[in-house]
């Protein structure tokens, strides 16, 4: 038995985290369990040829939702649930719940016929709480996911990091690249960007970079590297600061602050080296400013 915060919660922004508060106060006042509800593929992918790319990956979002709530349920989406009538889905996922929480937008069932005001009729007839959340505001308009990924997309990082309330995740495990980080004298974690996850601007940025070793100040690249030979598709690479070890094939979380500067090809390694040295400089000095701290 638990509260249930429903919805997809892409990024698990500002608004998303004022929707989990709402459900982990009621489960307390209930004296129950927090538990968020969503699913494992976004239903656009079903419904368009050319969905839009995610801010996060299932597990990522599980990563900043748990910081909310006791745990999280990921159901399947696929061709049975796309046509599952809202009140079957009420029925089977939401009839033991303690108390249903969602957002103003929400929607749910085939044809999303399933709205917050279903929601509240259905938890009526059940005689249990249920709380819709109202948009938030912030510069000027609602904070929402597709605002955020067109942020991020323009290169405008710090404004799509205060709408998210966090640093911008990427996360994934580390491959080999083309050894360029040890030819310059600083070796790099390269991360491949996973299908359908959204791809920043490309640029360099100030990030953190979380791993089984520890935490660390990282200077962060995400693109084709022009410089020596673009690669087909692009990917993040993370040169940690004061890290020295292996980390290939192991997990990675690349907790993303600023855009320092956008790709650009140099004219040879060494004008590159020297401009990377200096975004070194600039991340250390965010981080001891404390523009770094989550």
């Amino acid at each position: 038995m638990a509260v249930l915060a429903l919805g997809f919660f892409d990024g698990v922004h500002v608004g998303h985290a004022a929707l989990l508060r709402a459900a982990r106060a009621l489960a307390d006042r209930l004296g129950c369990d927090a538990e968020a509800i969503t699913f494992d593929t976004h239903p656009s992918a079903l419904l368009s040829s050319s969905p839009q790319p995610l801010l996060g990956s299932v597990d990522d979002r599980r990563i900043l939702m748990t910081r909310f709530v006791d745990r999280v349920r990921v159901l399947p989406f696929n061709r049975e649930t796309l046509h599952t009538p809202w009140q079957t889905f009420a029925a089977q996922v939401l009839a033991d719940a303690d108390g249903l929480v969602c957002g103003y937008d929400y929607r749910f069932g085939e044809n999303g016929a399933g709205t917050a005001d279903s929601l509240r009729q259905f938890a009526a007839a059940r005689n249990i709480p249920c709380e819709v959340i109202p948009p938030v505001q912030l510069d000027g308009g609602a904070v929402s996911s597709t605002r955020i990924r067109k942020l991020l997309q323009d290169g405008e990082t710090a404004q799509a990091v205060q709408l998210l309330g966090h640093p911008h995740l990427i996360s994934g495990t580390v491959s080999h690249g083309q050894q360029l980080g040890h030819t310059l004298g600083f070796p790099t974690a390269n991360l491949p960007f996973a299908s359908g996850i959204l791809v920043p601007a490309y640029g360099v940025y100030a990030a953190k970079a979380e791993t089984a070793e520890g935490t660390f100040d990282a200077v962060c690249n995400v693109g084709t590297h022009p410089t020596v030979g673009a690669l087909d598709a692009a990917q993040a690479e993370a040169w940690l600061l004061d890290f020295d070890g292996d980390l290939y094939g192991q997990p990675i979380r690349l907790w993303i602050y600023d855009r320092l500067r956008e790709e650009r090809a140099f004219p040879d390694l060494a004008s590159l080296k020297a401009e990377i040295l200096r975004n070194a400089e600039q991340v250390r000095q965010l981080a001891k400013n404390g523009q770094m701290n989550f």
